[in-house]
């Protein structure tokens, strides 16, 4: 393949994580092709690559399996299916109409796609956006760091960390903790309850490891690396933790900068593209799947939802979408931080199952959809932040000549501490 040479394709996929790799499968198995998978990294799989602990692939594979062993049996189901794997090979634009920029080993390439499906993920917030103060010593990392420490270089990067945050990934840092050898001196959570559900929130303390709630960072100390944390309590007192790293874990934001730099219309609410529920971009030609467009989810959700973006694009490319055009924004309005779709488009057929939701704030009281006044549906809830919110978008009948619906938490309050 030469400089000048230009791949055709009839669907491109940016990102091999479960979300892609899932895409990718489906639209082989309805008989698309070629499907070009596209991989910066020099090993396809995702983020479970880094993950040496279960529970992966229950739904998928119907087995319990680790991290790794979950991506390699996505990465040989793609195989296996015909999809073409482009690894070590970056996006570096999305052009109007499908067309890919890309830098290679070899040069720079370009892909002309019908469909591409952009699926680039979420990471983690890094300490220079958490505007954490103190000492800039070794040893204050995020929890892909880790993972990439442990199961790529087989370093220890500390032995004693504080573990900020209590997010799911903030048990699977604790799990990659225990199984090298590594203690955690304590957990931190800024709220006054765990983010991850009951009883994965009470995981660390069953392995004898300290969780202060209600608790904040206030200064990284360390001359060289880190040896210890300063730290206010939920009572207001101040202390020093003596530890030797701090792991900074969750706060996902969506991997969205090719999609900032595009000509794509960005979601403000959460970070990615706007699609509708057939995960179209303002430009049909561009689909989105996976924790670019909310953070964040499971691998298995991802694969799900993968899944089935891959097969809707597969009808788009048979032309068998309801126009694009003929859709409604949804607006929504605070305490709910995110939500995804972004437009909803008039017609009979299927996409996404749900709306998703995520709250910035414990809440409860009643769920309301409407449009120009009009309720279309509503329910009780009780909601936590980064707790998954659906509402079934079967369940709504969208209404003609309104161009808008309006979701909102009724007389939301915030919910008694427990």
């Amino acid at each position: 393949m030469n400089s000048t040479e230009l791949l055709q394709a009839e669907a491109a996929i940016i990102g091999s994580g479960p979300a892609g790799l899932a895409a990718a499968i489906e639209l082989r198995r309805q008989g698309i092709g070629p499907v070009i998978v596209i991989e910066r990294e020099s090993e396809a799989g995702g983020i479970p690559r880094h993950c040496a602990h279960p529970p992966f692939g229950m739904r998928e594979y119907q087995r319990l399996l680790s991290g790794p062993a979950y991506a390699r049996r996505n990465v040989e189901a793609a195989l296996k299916a015909g999809v073409i794997l482009l690894l070590r090979h970056t996006v570096v634009s999305l052009e109007p109409g499908g067309l890919l920029h890309l830098a290679t080993p070899d040069g720079p390439r370009q892909i002309q796609a019908q469909k591409v499906l952009i699926a680039t993920g979420a990471r983690e917030t890094p300490r220079s956006a958490r505007l954490l103060s103190g000492d800039r010593p070794v040893g204050v990392i995020n929890t892909g760091a880790l993972q990439n420490f442990l199961y790529v270089q087989h370093l220890k990067p500390f032995e004693r960390p504080l573990i900020i945050g209590t997010e799911l990934v903030s048990l699977s840092a604790v799990l990659s903790c225990r199984r090298a050898g590594i203690r955690p001196v304590a957990v931190l959570e800024a709220n006054k309850r765990a983010t991850a559900r009951w009883p994965l929130s009470v995981f660390p303390r069953l392995l004898g490891i300290p969780m202060h709630f209600g608790a904040e960072l206030l200064a990284i100390n360390g001359c060289g690396r880190v040896e210890s944390a300063r730290v206010r309590l939920a009572d207001g007192q101040v202390r020093d933790i003596s530890c030797d790293g701090v792991l900074l874990t969750g706060q996902f934001t969506p991997e969205s900068s090719l999609v900032r730099l595009s000509h794509l219309q960005l979601d403000n609410g959460s970070g990615g593209p706007k699609i509708d529920q057939y995960g179209r971009c303002s430009d049909p030609a561009y689909f989105a799947a996976g924790n670019l467009l909310r953070p964040i989810e499971t691998a298995g959700w991802s694969y799900r939802e993968g899944r089935r973006i891959g097969s809707l694009m597969a009808l788009a490319l048979s032309g068998q979408l309801p126009d694009a055009n003929d859709a409604l924004t949804l607006k929504y309005a605070a305490p709910i931080k995110l939500g995804v779709p972004g437009r909803l488009v008039r017609g009979e057929l299927a996409g996404l199952a749900h709306i998703q939701l995520r709250v910035s704030q414990a809440v409860s009281g009643t769920l309301r959809v409407r449009a120009q006044g009009l309720e279309l549906w509503s329910r009780p809830v009780s909601a936590l932040p980064e707790r998954r919110l659906l509402i079934p978008i079967k369940d709504l009948h969208l209404p003609e000549h309104f161009d808008q619906l309006d979701i909102c938490i009724d007389q939301a309050v915030p919910q008694q501490e427990k």
